[in-house]
């Protein structure tokens, strides 16, 4: 006889694996002919980009390059301040001994630090830390048996389990181009630093389509061509539609952007102005919290069934959630005293995530990098402060044992200076997705042994209840039921049995059928 089953087609969304890698860049950079000899380094940023991502067995490779930004001192007596900005290439690989062909993979690398030491007047050395955090999961399609037809003394183990199931990933490349204008009275003479965030990000999830939205903020200091130091800000809208199949509007979507490729220079067409350019890949990867009831276990007393089982871990109450951090900080710094700040930049560092039920508390710190001349731009400085970031989050769905990624951006930033006091007015966006996972234990298939149980006259077993046991274990181990168990000892609560406890177990005997 063959076993008739009803089976349920799911896909669940599987961590595979989480991990965090440093790696550095080293590359000697020359002075373009055109710009004089360097004296010092003032100050040095970059943009990350990566442009291909690869998972394959046992590795995941990342390529792309690091867009340097330096300022430096010119050794030169009528140009103080000058700037380069150079790509530096990278081909990085994490070494992952779960990673399989197929599997999705998502990326954050961030700078932790450019270093620049003069080497000669015309040429520098550049030395990169970076951090690569890498989150490696599978969408794995099951189907697990959810129903046994023609068995009628099926005994079985029902379970009713929320997971989140996948509705589906995909991609699109978009682009974020803007003219950005700058003072009438300003000719450009070259850039000097670049700076890019993605805030503001949103997403509509309709019929097969979700439409992410967000804003790239770009913040460009140049030089003009009577040596002044100038700032320019914008705000470069940013929209892609990234089709989904079924994807409906209670869905949880995760959206990422990556940048893979950025272009700023002057306008040719248009005096007084900046053309930017910036190529993003936009990922959607669409979650649905579903209910199901599962058979986590079965047998048979009067026939011999066997069964393949397997345990997957799975995500459960994945939730989304963004909160504004305010930092209002006084700052007394001496060295500005009677100088000019030209630029700050800020930077959010988080070192560490503590969580605990129903809060997640984020320790770091804010670096902020000032910028400095002296009126008659005689003298150029670089100056670095930092503010402790000690930021508890409310977050009702988190316990100990969940797992959370966290992204910052700055959503604000304002600045009071007057003389050597510096007041800081920073808003920080964090955006925190977290997650929970649990073992399932699915059925996949069933089949008949050959040996066959005949139904014979009731033999008895006496046994006496030992530590972990339940009336399931004892049941299914002697080819009996639970519920003949509890009416030949008289037992109410099947979970109430206490160790020691004797007990009748009536079974079936098995022989071989012919």
């Amino acid at each position: 006889m063959k076993v008739e089953t009803i089976k349920k087609s799911i896909c669940i969304n599987r961590i595979v694996t989480q991990k965090i890698e440093n790696f550095s860049l080293e590359e000697d950079t020359i002075i373009p002919d055109i710009k004089p000899d360097i004296l010092k380094a003032i100050s040095t940023s970059g943009n990350v980009c990566i442009y291909r991502k690869e998972v394959i067995d046992g590795r995941i490779k990342l390529d792309g390059n690091v867009n340097v930004y330096l300022i430096y001192l010119a050794d030169s007596e009528t140009d103080n301040i000058r700037g380069i900005n150079t790509n530096i290439d990278f081909k990085q690989i994490i070494e992952c001994k779960d990673a399989l062909n197929g599997m999705n993979v998502n990326e954050k690398v961030t700078i932790k630090s450019i270093e620049c030491k003069v080497l000669n007047g015309r040429k520098v050395s550049l030395s990169i830390q970076l951090e690569a955090e890498v989150t490696l999961y599978a969408n794995e399609d099951l189907d697990i048996v959810n129903n046994i037809q023609n068995v009628k003394d099926i005994q079985e183990i029902r379970k009713n389990m929320k997971f989140n199931s996948v509705v589906g990933s995909n991609s699109t490349k978009t682009y974020a181009k803007e003219t950005i204008k700058i003072d009438s009275g300003d000719n450009l003479a070259e850039i000097l630093r670049v700076d890019f965030s993605i805030i503001n990000k949103d997403s509509k999830m309709s019929y097969n389509k979700i439409l992410a939205k967000a804003d790239a903020d770009v913040k460009i200091m140049y030089l003009t061509e009577d040596n002044r130091i100038r700032n320019v800000e914008e705000k470069i809208p940013i929209m892609g539609f990234v089709e989904m199949l079924n994807v409906s509007e209670n869905d949880i979507c995760d959206t990422k952007y990556t940048i893979r490729n950025i272009l700023v220079k002057p306008n040719s067409e248009e005096e007084h102005s900046i053309y930017v350019e910036i190529e993003l890949d936009v990922s959607c990867n669409a979650i649905r919290e579903e209910e199901i009831e599962i058979l986590e276990d079965l047998y048979s007393p009067s026939m011999n069934l066997e069964f393949n089982s397997k345990n997957i871990l799975t995500m459960v109450d994945k939730k989304n959630k963004s909160d504004v951090y305010e930092i209002r900080e006084k700052m007394q710094i001496q060295e500005l005293a009677g100088e000019k700040i030209r630029d700050i930049r800020i930077t959010p560092i988080i070192n560490s995530a503590n969580i605990s039920r129903g809060k997640i508390k984020y320790d770091g710190e804010v670096k902020v990098d000032f910028l400095i001349t002296s009126n008659n731009q005689t003298t150029v400085e670089g100056i670095t402060k930092t503010i402790p970031i000690m930021y508890v989050m409310d977050y009702e769905e988190v316990t100990e044992s969940s797992k959370i990624d966290t992204n910052v951006e700055i959503a604000m930033q304002d600045f009071v200076i007057e003389d050597s006091e510096v007041t800081l007015n920073i808003n920080l966006s964090f955006e925190v997705s977290q997650y929970n996972q649990i073992n399932m234990n699915v059925i996949e298939n069933v089949s008949l042994n050959e040996e066959k149980c005949i139904e014979n006259p009731y033999s008895m077993t006496i046994y006496f209840v030992k530590s972990g046991d339940s009336l399931w274990k004892i049941a299914k181990k002697y080819r009996s039921t639970i519920e003949d168990i509890m009416r030949l000892n008289e037992i109410e609560d099947p979970d109430k049995i206490d160790v020691g406890m004797q007990l009748f177990i009536p079974k079936y005997v098995c022989t071989k059928s012919n």
